[in-house]
């Protein structure tokens, strides 16, 4: 089974909700895994060869929520090619902005230029159909559990 660490950004706390969530999917899916708010460098580094899942809402104009913003730029700036690390993506956001979904899209761009491979499809939750996210979030995890 895998090891997993799953990433999150938020700010109202739905994303830590989402996190924690497939957490329990994973675990009795057989995965190890590790939930990171306000994650470093050196803890995104432990997974490079390992699975990352990253869970986050969006703020303002496509923004990052603080407790992920710094990791992002620091996967950005100081790391390149990551060929070795095997990740999925579960955006939250609010249909009615302009940049839906944002962050969570950023992220995958990011790690699609790096090299990392993406296990399934990335998964955009709307806040306005879907107030209570995992509700969708779960049956996706659970699928994506098999994946890895």
């Amino acid at each position: 089974m895998a090891q997993v660490g799953i990433f999150v950004g938020t700010v109202y706390g739905n994303a830590l909700l989402v996190a924690e969530e497939a957490d329990a999917i994973l675990q009795e899916a057989g995965h190890q895994v590790q939930i990171f708010d306000e994650a470093s460098l050196s803890d995104w580094q432990q997974y490079s060869d390992k699975v990352a899942l990253i869970v986050t809402s969006t703020t303002g104009q496509g923004d990052f929520p603080d407790s992920i913003a710094t990791l992002f730029h620091a996967i950005k700036d100081q790391l390149g090619h990551q060929p070795q690390l095997q990740y999925g993506v579960i955006a939250l956001g609010d249909s009615s902005y302009d940049h839906f979904c944002g962050a969570g899209k950023q992220f995958d761009e990011l790690l699609q230029e790096q090299g990392a491979k993406r296990i399934g499809e990335l998964l955009t939750v709307d806040a306005t159909e879907d107030p209570e996210p995992e509700i969708v979030t779960s049956p996706w995890v659970e699928a994506w559990a098999k994946l890895i």
